[in-house]
């Protein structure tokens, strides 16, 4: 069984996969919601009691959950990545938060870093390069992965959601390439941006790829 058809034909280990997703990205972004708050959120636990959050942070759980559930449909018709996958996903992170379409057209800054992002107008030329660098990259798979989210998080292509989206971009191409897709804890934030920081493709490579064997153990327990 192959580790796309496990995901979705095992109703536990999903819950749990799209719950630890959705919660420590959105909490590596500054989401102040629990883990329990989130699950509550993603799976109508009205068992559990929400108060005193922006609704910002609860369209953030819903909107990764289902930007979530489109890679695995696009899995499932086994499509590669293109332009309007890319937009898509991010439109849905976005969605009843910031309904900007497609692309920036304005100059961005990350917070906390150095890079400054490049000028909107020279986003399209360097997203069609991204996007056919990537599909015809042969390198070792958590290499790729590696150096195309650098690359992709340099870029910066869209006002908001760029991390998600490029977090959700690394587990499609796990997932395609038969391995157990990575969960970035946000404890490990600090970790992850200096790897983001310093360009350190080589070390993101094998931290991706522990991360990996650490979700094939996880999924073991759910088998």
């Amino acid at each position: 069984m192959t580790i796309l058809k496990f995901i979705l034909s095992n109703k536990a280990y999903l819950e749990d996969l799209i719950t630890r997703s959705t919660y420590h990205s959105n909490a590596i972004e500054g989401s102040t919601l629990t883990y329990a708050e989130t699950y509550a959120i993603l799976y109508n636990d009205n068992s559990f009691k929400i108060q005193g959050k922006e609704p910002r942070e609860i369209y953030e759980a819903i909107n990764h959950k289902s930007a979530l559930e489109l890679v695995f449909k696009n899995l499932e018709n086994d499509n590669l990545i293109d332009d309007r996958f890319i937009k898509e996903l991010n439109q849905i992170i976005n969605r009843n938060i910031n309904e900007a379409k497609g692309y920036r057209t304005v100059q961005v800054f990350i917070r906390g870093s150095e890079h400054i992002p490049p000028e909107p107008e020279k986003i399209p030329n360097l997203m069609n390069y991204f996007i056919y660098n990537y599909n015809h990259n042969e390198q070792n798979v958590f290499v790729k992965i590696a150096r195309c989210h650098i690359e992709f998080e340099k870029i910066h292509p869209f006002e908001d959601g760029n991390g998600r989206t490029g977090r959700l971009l690394l587990n499609y191409e796990l997932i395609k390439n038969n391995l157990p897709p990575v969960v970035i804890e946000k404890e490990d934030r600090v970790k992850y941006f200096e790897f983001l920081r310093n360009n350190d493709s080589t070390g993101f490579a094998e931290w991706l790829k522990e991360l990996s064997n650490r979700e094939q153990e996880r999924i073991e327990k759910f088998e």
